[in-house]
């Protein structure tokens, strides 16, 4: 499995901008007519249907190839899933007692789901090829985070949170299995069966993938509005709510850069540390939130990491960008300089 060509970062952020746009008009739809009564139940069902297909795809989709092909760089792997699943959660929890009285006990409590969240695959790859880094490393520590995620993400969720938000007990473990797990194995199973029509239709099943999530974004946000809970948001709480998520996300770009250093991974793998360990996926947030919380508590939960989402595609593209031009040059002179007179 190879990544996006090099040196192409205007067609991501194409699609970025596209997604983030229809994203936008769901929440903005989800405020002017919300389903309510008979309509909000098929809506909730058609959502949980719409849950088990998205990760049915994640499962079709994944390599499993490129996951055993990638294992033999088990240290950079490590510290990936160190930053993903220990350094973002830290980081969050430190973070709550002053987000608490700056945004709510809601939307903190949305930062630190965020932070709990695996890696994402598209974005960490492409960034990752873009800035001349080790793709296949990149491909095999984002897949291993999406895998990781489905059960390591609950854990955190109900580690870290206790509100009453947070779903629990038997009901929500069965939730997590037959809406996550079941149809993630069943992808995985059937993927040598549907391996060709999803290489044949890359660009079909990736628009699905988004309408997926543009339909439960509006489903989650629909229920918040119905329920009220919006009414203790105010427009002014979403400055600092983009404050925090630029910390966090500062933070991470911060710490797995010099967690590559210390380690002294090579250049391209230190790049692979950087993007893979400070991406936070939205695809699998936005289903996760539908299981881990009421329905009401979902769209607020989900608000930090839309905030996130966007923020890390345009501070990552450009980091990129600036990366790979400058390993660029210097390739090109020590090309030259490999040459002589």
């Amino acid at each position: 499995m190879t990544g996006p060509k090099a040196g192409r970062p205007g067609r991501l952020g194409g699609i970025a901008d596209g997604f983030t746009l229809a994203l936008l008009g769901a929440v903005a739809l989800s405020f002017v007519c919300p389903p309510r009564g008979a309509a909000a139940d098929a809506a909730a069902l058609m959502s949980k249907l719409v849950v088990g297909a998205l990760f049915f795809l994640h499962g079709a989709k994944l390599s499993r190839e490129a996951l055993i092909g990638g294992l033999t760089a088990f240290r950079v792997h490590l510290v990936i899933l160190a930053a993903t699943f220990l350094m973002f959660p830290l980081t969050a929890l430190a973070a709550k007692p002053l987000a608490d009285r700056a945004l709510g006990p809601e939307l903190a409590a949305g930062i630190v789901f965020l932070a709990a969240l695996p890696s994402t695959v598209q974005s960490s790859i492409a960034f990752t090829s873009i800035a001349r880094g080790s793709v296949a490393v990149a491909v095999c520590a984002a897949s291993a985070s999406s895998v990781i995620g489905v059960l390591a993400t609950p854990a955190i969720v109900a580690f870290t949170m206790h509100a009453p938000s947070v779903s629990a007990g038997t009901d929500a473990v069965k939730d997590l299995a037959l809406q996550l797990l079941l149809p993630f194995a069943a992808g995985q199973a059937l993927r040598p069966l549907m391996r060709g029509f999803l290489d044949r239709r890359g660009a079909v099943v990736g628009f699905t993938d988004r309408l997926s999530v543009v339909f439960i974004v509006f489903v989650s946000f629909s229920h918040a509005a119905v329920e009220g809970l919006w009414k203790g948001i105010h427009l002014s709480l979403l400055p600092p709510l983009a404050g925090f998520c630029m910390a966090i996300l500062a933070v991470a770009l911060f710490l797995t850069g010099l967690a590559g250093r210390l380690m002294g991974f090579s250049r391209e793998d230190r790049t692979a540390v950087l993007f893979c360990g400070s991406k936070k996926s939205l695809m699998a947030g936005v289903p996760m939130a539908g299981v881990l919380f009421t329905p009401a508590a979902a769209g607020v939960a989900i608000l930090p990491l839309m905030f996130f989402h966007q923020i890390q595609l345009m501070v990552c593209a450009q980091i990129a960008r600036i990366l790979g031009e400058r390993r660029a040059r210097e390739d090109a002179e020590k090309a030259a300089g490999t040459e002589g007179p």
